[in-house]
């Protein structure tokens, strides 16, 4: 973990923020006031700060008698995020293909991933994954859907370092290749195409991994 990410409420969010995306916070995890100041070497009202934001998206939440903690990923939390991503991903697709556009930065966005090896870092492969999807909704033109989009960008993310979803950035570069060719096709097979990559590249994937964690006793301790 980053011992010193300085002393503002949002360098104290992104430090935590990132602890959460290279998947070193358990689910359970409580995060208090008093030991995230000696750690940063900030305020508790810079600490509390920090923490309201990523309550604020989605990140950590608050328990009663516990205060603030790492949430756990569910199937309900999974059936959640995977519904609302698919509202605004197939919609934002729907307007893409009214205007005709095209999908060239959804392109490099899969450029990147397939650059990426099995030796990456794990949450590289997931930023790099959710990058692509990003620039599908881009394409959309409209910037209240993207904006929703970003918004749960984090916690989906977080939640795949969680669980950590089995997959490898070989097959997700394979099969978004395969997106983007049908994403330019355009018509029912794009939306067909993207709507069986998030159930079964994602939901499905998702709960997978759920089921083999909680199989694993040690992984949860």
């Amino acid at each position: 973990m980053r011992e010193q990410a300085g002393s503002t409420p949002g360098s104290i969010a992104q430090a935590l923020r990132d602890d959460l995306l290279d998947g070193l916070l358990e689910p359970g995890t409580r995060l208090t006031e008093e030991s995230l100041s000696a750690r940063f070497g900030a305020g508790r009202h810079s600490v509390r700060s920090g923490l309201q934001t990523l309550v604020s998206e989605g990140l950590l939440e608050h328990q009663r008698n516990k205060g603030i903690v790492v949430p756990a990923v569910t199937t309900e939390r999974i059936d959640a995020m995977c519904s609302y991503r698919s509202i605004l991903e197939l919609g934002a697709l729907r307007l893409a293909l009214l205007q005709n556009a095209n999908f060239d930065a959804v392109d490099e966005a899969v450029r990147r991933l397939e650059s990426m090896t099995a030796e990456t870092p794990w949450r590289h492969v997931i930023e790099a994954h959710s990058a692509v999807h990003t620039e599908i909704v881009t394409a959309s033109g409209n910037p209240r859907v993207l904006a929703a989009h970003r918004a749960c960008a984090n916690e989906l993310n977080c939640m795949l370092a969680t669980i950590r979803a089995e997959s490898s950035a070989e097959h997700l570069a394979t099969t978004h290749r395969h997106l983007v060719g049908q994403l330019r096709a355009g018509g029912e097979s794009a939306l067909k195409a993207l709507d069986d990559d998030l159930e079964l590249g994602g939901r499905a994937m998702m709960h997978l991994a759920l089921r083999r964690r909680s199989e694993a006793p040690h992984l949860l301790s």
